[in-house]
């Protein structure tokens, strides 16, 4: 029977998530398995990965063979290191002790690179909240802006059509007095 570490899928519709199991390479995607490893959540940035590394290098010395996604899952943890360091340790070439201590090594190295990776996008998070904000105060105070100067318009505006109506009725009136002057000019000599 050969064995596969591969990926059976749960969640729903457009949120997959992922069981890492060891199962038969005859059976279906999501059917019996023989071991679960661990759980692969591709939706959240970056991807959360939660791996038994113990058992996932046990069935790697085994003989299972990882799919290309669980094999990039493995490298990713550090289950490919582990087993490769632990080939080392029998062939004579390094001891348990080294090989820990390179393991630890790099499992500071990556943890150090994913934390980098949260925080730069929580900060670009946070920066592109604040663009927003900034770009929303100053359309905010542009729109304040408008409204003011279109008041100033409009009350000025008014004003001069008020100075025209005065000097509409004034027009008005000294016409008014002129035609009455002159029947009355007209009535004396006569």
């Amino acid at each position: 029977m050969s064995v596969k570490i591969r990926l059976q899928r749960h969640g729903k519709k457009g949120k997959p998530f992922y069981w890492v199991v060891a199962a038969d390479a005859r059976s279906k995607r999501d059917g019996k398995f023989l071991e679960k490893i661990g759980t692969y959540n591709p939706n959240t940035n970056p991807a959360t990965i939660d791996l038994n590394l113990d058992s996932a290098v046990k069935w790697l010395h085994n003989g299972a063979q990882p799919t290309d996604t669980a094999r990039a899952i493995l490298s990713y943890k550090g289950a490919l290191l582990k087993h490769h360091l632990d080939g080392g340790i029998r062939k004579g070439a390094l001891t348990q002790e080294q090989a820990d201590e390179k393991l630890a090594k790099w499992l500071d190295e990556k943890a150090g690179k994913v934390n980098a990776k949260k925080d730069n996008l929580s900060t670009s998070k946070a920066d592109a909240k604040a663009k927003a904000l900034a770009a929303e105060k100053k359309v905010n105070e542009d729109r304040i802006a408008a409204a003011k100067q279109a008041e100033l318009e409009a009350t000025k505006a008014e004003e001069e059509a008020a100075v025209v109506e005065e000097e509409v009725t004034e027009v008005e009136a000294s016409t008014e007095e002129a035609p009455a002057a002159e029947e009355n000019n007209e009535e004396t000599q006569a």
